[in-house]
This record gives structure tokens, C-alpha cells and sequence, in this order.
């Protein structure tokens, strides 16, 4: 849908500008007069084509965001939902998610509720958007659980896109460290290796151990690779089982830097989601279940689903979060305890969401100037491992003679 830049003027007199989604001119002044506000001027503004983002029929985040922000728009300015579905279907680039939607909107004027047609496709909408979606066709707040909604997916987008920016210069710095590595292990080790063997020197463990790895590899670099693959694979696959992923999930809380990072995102997105949730009418103990399979570490999913247990037995959130202290801060146990005996404890938790993603993208941001000297130390370590590695072998052939 095309997106104007605008200024509008208040009822009070105000001038006010921005940007926002519209079919045309026409449709702009009037979802701006729904606001209160009188149209002056409207320029359409250009949208820099991104050639990932509809790669291989792909439905990424950004095509949720932009079609819960429309919708969202649209049936708060009155548009029947088949009659908006029917327009972002046309509005869309992505084949694949215009089909799903135009299926979305047949099967409305089936009968069908919009939470039903859209739980038909779990892959795109999530048990927690059509739980949220529910609610609010229930309590006749669809308008408001969409603004919910796309505010939740704008902030995941701007999460992601920092981590992605966050971890892109480690990623090509150890992955320009692996490939220098590899092919000096493969291409200058070797030749060493035929120098050292005619000159009869005694080698020591580690020299032995880089000679012995590059003349494998140079004569086996088939085997090599079929050797690696076969451990990335067992890595994938432990990872799939259930004791895989907790050992995993286990180690990852306890790294250094990127484990407080873990443990605060998972923070902020439990209050975000189960807030939302619960603010859109959802039962805390289904809240509670919908939550803990959206979020991705076991511990915090188990302990979830834990307290959906408790609760039906008649404890407080509060009470069953408690002992779980080594994941969950005390500011969120102690915050939710005050939201319980307020009645607030939506409002409450949307808050603490803010605070733990305003932390995460403090983290996120000075990620790159703490790992950078991190990184400094295991080149330099990698480097002097080679070194020594050569030159000690050197200097006791150089001392015989």
C-alpha cells in the first residue's frame, strides 16, 4: 500500500506531520479526519525496494508488520475486514502472502470468524496472534489487539535488525580468522612440514599437531569436509532433542556477554507478550501457554508452562515465579507481585517490556565495542599459536648447527 508523508492541522490549530499507509489522497484525509485532524498537503513517498525481502516466496517479518499496520488502519477508518483483506491482497508484492490473504478473506465470507481463517496458516500467524485476535473479535477490540499487534512486531523488527547489525563485523572477523586458517593449515603448513622432516628436527607437541592437521587435510580435504558436515549435522540434531536443547539453553545463559543479553530478551518479550495478551482479554493461564511456545529457551518455557499449572491450582504468578530466580529478575517477580495485588498487572508488565527492551538495545548497541577487544585476544592467541608453533622447531634447527 502506497505510504504518504502529510501535514495535517488539528482542531485545536495545531500543524502535525508524519507518514502513513492510504490508497490515495482521498483515503488519507478521511482516516486523518477520523483523528481529528484536516489534510493540507500529501507527497507519496518512495520505498527503497529491498531484493531479500520477498526472496523465494518468503514471508518475512517486515510483510506481517506492514499488513497488521495497514489492517489495523483500515478497520479503525471503517473498512468492512473482506473489503481491507481484498485491498492489501492487491497492494501486496509477495505472491505467496497475497494468496494467503485473498484465502483469509474467502474463507470470512464463508462464515468463518477472522481468527479462525487465519489460525489456518500457523507458519505466518502465530498461536499468539490469532489467541490475540480472538480476544479482541470477542470483546468487539480487533482495532485495538491490531495496534497491539503491530506495535509487538515493530519492536521484534527493530530487536532483530540491531542484533543483525550488532554481530555483523564479529561474524566476518571470525569468519575471515577460520578461512586464513584453514588454507594456511592447508597451503604453508605442509610445505614446513617437508623442510622440517629433511632437516631431521625434533618437533614439539604443538608443531607436531599443525603438521599432522595440515598434511590431512591437504592430502584428505574431501574427507575434511565430509568430517565437518557430519558435526554440524549432530550439533543440528542434538539440538532438536529435548536434553540436546537444554544442555544447550543451559551453556548459553551462562556465557559471558551474550548471556545477560539472553536472559534480558527473554525477560522483556515474557512481560510483552503475556502483557498484551492478558490487556487484549486472554485468560493469565492461557496467556501463560500461549507465551511459553513463543519464546525459545527451554528454561523459560518450561518454567511457563510450570506456572499455567500452579495457577489453576489456585497460587499467584507472583508466588510460582518466585523460585526461579536465575532466570526471571527480581525487579519483574517483585513488579508482577505489585501488578497482582493492583489489578495492573497488564500495564505493569508492558512497562517492564519497555524497560528490558530499551536494555537489550543498550547491550546490543556497545556489543560490537566489547566483543571487539575479545576478538583482538583470540586472533592474537591463534596468531601466536602458529608462530610458536613454526618458529620454535626453527631456532632449535638454527642452534645445531
Amino acid at each position: 500500500m502506497p505510504i504518504f508523508r502529510y501535514q495535517a492541522k488539528t482542531l485545536e490549530g495545531e500543524i502535525r506531520s508524519g507518514t502513513l499507509s492510504a490508497i490515495d489522497k482521498k483515503e488519507l484525509a478521511r482516516i486523518l479526519s477520523v483523528k481529528g485532524e484536516i489534510l493540507i498537503s500529501a507527497k507519496l513517498r518512495k520505498e527503497k525496494k529491498d531484493i531479500f525481502l520477498f526472496k523465494m516466496g518468503k514471508i518475512s517479518l517486515v510483510d506481517k508488520m506492514m499488513f497488521c499496520r495497514n489492517l489495523s488502519v483500515m478497520v479503525e477508518s471503517g473498512f468492512a475486514i473482506s473489503r481491507a483483506l481484498n485491498v492489501l491482497a492487491k497492494q501486496t508484492k509477495n505472491k505467496k502472502f497475497k494468496n494467503i490473504i485473498l484465502e483469509i478473506k474467502n474463507d470470512l465470507m464463508k462464515g468463518k470468524t477472522f481468527s479462525d481463517a487465519l489460525s489456518k496458516h500457523p507458519k505466518i500467524f502465530s498461536e499468539l496472534f490469532c489467541n490475540m485476535v480472538r480476544a479482541g473479535e470477542k470483546m468487539g477490540k480487533l482495532e485495538s489487539v491490531l495496534k497491539i499487534l503491530t506495535l509487538q512486531l515493530e519492536k521484534e523488527y527493530k530487536l532483530i535488525s540491531a542484533l543483525k547489525g550488532a554481530m555483523i563485523y564479529p561474524a566476518f572477523i571470525v569468519g575471515l580468522m577460520i578461512i586464513i586458517g584453514i588454507l594456511s593449515i592447508i597451503l604453508i603448513i605442509p610445505k614446513f612440514s617437508e623442510l622440517f622432516a629433511e632437516m631431521g628436527a625434533e618437533l614439539p607437541i604443538t608443531t607436531r599437531i599443525l603438521m599432522g592437521t595440515g598434511n590431512f587435510l591437504n592430502q584428505h580435504w574431501l574427507a575434511g569436509l565430509l568430517i565437518f558436515l557430519i558435526l554440524l549435522v549432530l550439533i543440528i540434531k542434538l539440538r532438536q532433542t529435548k536434553d540436546g536443547k537444554r544442555i544447550i539453553d543451559s551453556i548459553s545463559l551462562k556465557l559471558p556477554i551474550i548471556g545477560p543479553i539472553i536472559l534480558k530478551l527473554n525477560n522483556g518479550r515474557t512481560a510483552r507478550i503475556l502483557g498484551s495478551l492478558i490487556e487484549s482479554g486472554v485468560p493469565i493461564i492461557k496467556s501463560l501457554e500461549i507465551t511459553s511456545n513463543t519464546l525459545g529457551n527451554v528454561h523459560f518455557k518450561n518454567s511457563l508452562i510450570f506456572a499455567s499449572k500452579e495457577i489453576s491450582k489456585g497460587k499467584t504468578l507472583f508466588e510460582t515465579l518466585s523460585f526461579r530466580k536465575k532466570i526471571y529478575s527480581t525487579l519483574l517477580i517483585q513488579m508482577i507481585a505489585v501488578g497482582e495485588e493492583t489489578g495492573n498487572l497488564s500495564s505493569i508488565l508492558n512497562k517492564l517490556a519497555d524497560f528490558y527492551e530499551d536494555e537489550v538495545a543498550e547491550a546490543t548497541k556497545n556489543l560490537s565495542s566489547i566483543i571487539e577487544p575479545l576478538l583482538i585476544v583470540i586472533v592474537g592467541l591463534a596468531v601466536g599459536f602458529f608462530a610458536v608453533s613454526i618458529i620454535q622447531p626453527l631456532y632449535g634447527i638454527m642452534g645445531a648447527f
